[in-house]
């Protein structure tokens, strides 16, 4: 048995990244690693160019109640002159290199509608991290500024076997009671017979460097609050 911090997610809109410079940004169908290490840092007022090492070293699975139905939108963006600069490390500095000289376009830009995720971590402090989700420094969302929770993190922290027996003892919010997840996006799981790959290891988070991971999919049949959680 290990202890799980367990909490969930959901708004209006969410946006779960997706590889970032082109004309069509997606959306994920679950929010990723770097995400979620990135909204549990915001609650505990850590900012971008903060130290991340004690939550890089959680454990983490995301159970998907509702990846809800995609809905696109035109945005207006500003690109950089591909021969203004070469190989920039970052955003910053190729606007810098290109002497603040920018194009504008029209990008499309995919959200998520009423998606519903539980999220489950352990292998670390729990108490601090529940607090601070309670009471966040910074205010959380779901992927973008533009996505603002739609309830409260809720989080709580249960003894469990595995993720799945413990992401059984979720509160849903009441409109959402009786939801079921389908899908189970784990780490630690080496018994599964399927991955993913992901790029959403954060390998530098101020020049937006990620780099791939490994993530099993495992397929789940979880009902909070009918005790629930089977394989």
């Amino acid at each position: 048995m290990a202890e799980h911090l367990i909490f969930q997610l959901t708004a209006a809109l969410g946006s779960m990244g997706e590889f970032a410079g082109h004309e069509r940004r997606g959306s994920l169908t679950w929010p990723g690693r770097s995400a979620l290490i990135g909204l549990m840092g915001a609650a505990l007022g850590i900012r971008r160019d903060g130290d991340f090492s004690a939550l890089e070293r959680l454990s983490m699975a995301v159970a998907i109640f509702d990846a809800g139905a995609v809905l696109r939108d035109y945005h207006t963006a500003q690109t950089v002159p591909s021969a203004a600069v070469r190989q920039p490390q970052s955003r910053p500095q190729a606007l810098h290199d290109s002497g603040l000289r920018t194009n504008t376009t029209i990008t499309l830009r995919d959200y998520r509608q009423t998606p519903l995720y539980g999220v489950a971590v352990w292998g670390g402090a729990m108490q601090g991290l529940a607090r601070a989700l309670t009471r966040p420094a910074f205010a959380p969302y779901l992927g973008r500024r533009s996505c603002p929770l739609a309830a409260p993190l809720d989080p709580q922290i249960v003894t469990a076997d595995t993720a799945e027996a413990a992401l059984a003892l979720l509160r849903l919010p009441p409109w959402r009671s009786g939801s079921r997840a389908h899908l189970l996006a784990s780490d630690g799981r080496p018994d599964a017979t399927h991955f993913e790959t992901r790029h959403d290891n954060a390998l530098d988070r101020r020049a937006w460097h990620f780099g791939p991971r490994r993530v099993a999919m495992i397929p789940v049949a979880i009902t909070p609050g009918s005790a629930e959680a089977a394989p």
